[in-house]
């Protein structure tokens, strides 16, 4: 069962990574950093956007809107952290 407890955890770290990674590209291209008429940008952020916008979808629902300020990737981010660390706690030995 250790093994079963590894794996989510490996999946849970490498999902909170891929978040890490769509956040940071959105700001390098909101600042025109990156340049997304670029086909391998542009499909690269196309796979990082149907990996992470459900996620996020979900949480702007309930969270309220602060102006330009999105927050709903530090509260995923928070969720999957607490997650991870109720698994560990829990998980049946």
């Amino acid at each position: 069962m250790n093994s079963l407890l590894g794996l989510i955890i490996q999946i849970i770290n490498l999902y909170k990574f891929i978040l890490l990674i769509y956040i940071i590209a959105a700001w390098l291209i909101s600042f025109n950093i990156i340049n997304t008429s670029n086909r391998f940008v542009f499909s690269a952020m196309q796979t990082l956007y149907k990996l992470c916008e459900p996620s996020l979808r979900l949480v702007r629902k309930f969270v309220p809107f602060f102006g330009s300020i999105d927050i709903s990737p530090i509260i995923v981010y928070l969720l999957l952290w607490f997650l991870q660390s109720l698994l560990i706690e829990y998980w049946p030995r």
